[in-house]
């Protein structure tokens, strides 16, 4: 599962992220987890200086402004494959 979070005071730029997030991951049938983080001085702490911030799995992607749904499907198709480099042995196993 995928943790999105999106970052500002709730206004309705950081509300509009949001469901752009939302509606990106489920285009993509992806388990996602949408965090609104509106402490500022997390936000800050997490190194977003302009609202609204939009983080994957806590690695901030872009602070400043509403990203398009598919802006967002982009992101989250250049996320690394959690199974990249394990194979399924085949054939002379243990088994």
């Amino acid at each position: 599962m995928i943790k999105i979070q999106v970052y500002g005071t709730g206004c309705a730029k950081c509300t509009q992220l949001a469901q752009h997030a939302e509606a990106a991951a489920q285009a993509l049938g992806l388990e996602c987890q949408i965090e609104k983080i509106t402490d500022i001085n997390t936000i800050i702490d997490a190194g977003v200086m302009s609202t609204p911030g939009l983080g994957l799995d806590g690695e901030i992607k872009s602070s400043g402004k509403v990203l398009t749904v598919e802006s967002i499907k982009a992101l989250l198709q250049q996320r690394p494959d959690p199974f990249a480099g394990i194979g399924i042995a085949t054939g002379g196993g243990c088994c």
